[in-house]
C-alpha cells in the first residue's frame, strides 16, 4: 500500500485538495474527522479535555464546543501542546485503524489528510508526502475572508503552526495554491498521476494482495513439508 501524506496549513486549501482526491476515487484518512471523533462526549479524548480545561468549555448538549477550545489553545502555545499531548494516542489509534479498515479493503494507494504531519511525526510512515504551499500575504487573506475574523485572531492561529515554508522544503511534492482553482485543477491532475504510478515491490508486499500471496505461499511451503516428512 502506498500511504501519501497530505498536508499545509490554515486556509491553504489543503481540504480542497483532499476533497479532488475523494472525488478521483482515491480514499482519504481525514485527521481532523478522527480529532472530533476523539473529542466526541462520553469518549475517552472528552474525558481528559473536560477534566483538563472544566465543563465551561461545554455546549448545552454536553458536547465540546469547538470554537471556544480552540480561542482558549491558539492564543497559549503551552495550552496548545498539552492539547495535543491529550489528544494525540486517541487520533494515532483512530488513524491506525482507519488504515487497516482500508487495507483490509484492498485498496493500493491512500491519502492521510494531516495537518500536523511533521509535528507528529507521521511523515516518517507517508511517502510521498504533498505540502499545499501559499504565501503568507494571501492565506492570512483567505483566512478573515473565510472566518470573518480579526487580521490578529488569524495572524495568532497561522502562528501557531509550523510556517508553510518550512514544510513546503520537507515535501517531496509542492502544490502552489497562490492562484486560481483551474490552476489548483492542473497541477493536482499532474500529482494524481505520479501518486497512481504502480506500487514499489516494497508497497505491494505490504498490500493486502501481496499478504495474501506471501500467506499462499507459506501455507504451501508447510503443506509440501508436511507431505515430504509423512
Amino acid at each position: 500500500m502506498r500511504i501519501v501524506g497530505l498536508t499545509g496549513g490554515i486556509a491553504s486549501g489543503k481540504s480542497t485538495v483532499s476533497n479532488l482526491f475523494k472525488s478521483h476515487g482515491v480514499p482519504v484518512v481525514d485527521a481532523d474527522v478522527v480529532a472530533r471523533d476523539a473529542l466526541k462526549k462520553g469518549s475517552g479524548g472528552w474525558k481528559k479535555v473536560v477534566a483538563a480545561f472544566g465543563e465551561e468549555i461545554l455546549l448545552e448538549n454536553g458536547e465540546v464546543n469547538r470554537p471556544m477550545l480552540g480561542q482558549i489553545v491558539f492564543s497559549d502555545p503551552d495550552k496548545r501542546q498539552f492539547l495535543n499531548r491529550l489528544l494525540a494516542p486517541h487520533i494515532s489509534s483512530g488513524i491506525f485503524w482507519e488504515v487497516v479498515k482500508l487495507w483490509l479493503k484492498g485498496y493500493k494507494v491512500i491519502v492521510l489528510d494531516v495537518p500536523l504531519l511533521f509535528e507528529a511525526k507521521m511523515d516518517k510512515f507517508t511517502k510521498p508526502i504533498i505540502v499545499v504551499w501559499v504565501d503568507p500575504e494571501t492565506q492570512i487573506k483567505r483566512l478573515m475572508g473565510r472566518d470573518k475574523s480579526s487580521e490578529e485572531d488569524a495572524g495568532n492561529r497561522i502562528n501557531a503552526q509550523m510556517p508553510l515554508d518550512v514544510k513546503r522544503n520537507k515535501a517531496d511534492i509542492v502544490i502552489d495554491n497562490t492562484g486560481s482553482l483551474d490552476d489548483l485543477n492542473e497541477q493536482f491532475q499532474k500529482v494524481l498521476i505520479e501518486v497512481s504510478k504502480p506500487l514499489t515491490w516494497t508497497q505491494y508486499w505490504l498490500s493486502r494482495n501481496g499478504a495474501l500471496i506471501i500467506l499462499a505461499s507459506l501455507t504451501s511451503g508447510v503443506v509440501l513439508c508436511i507431505k515430504a516428512l509423512s
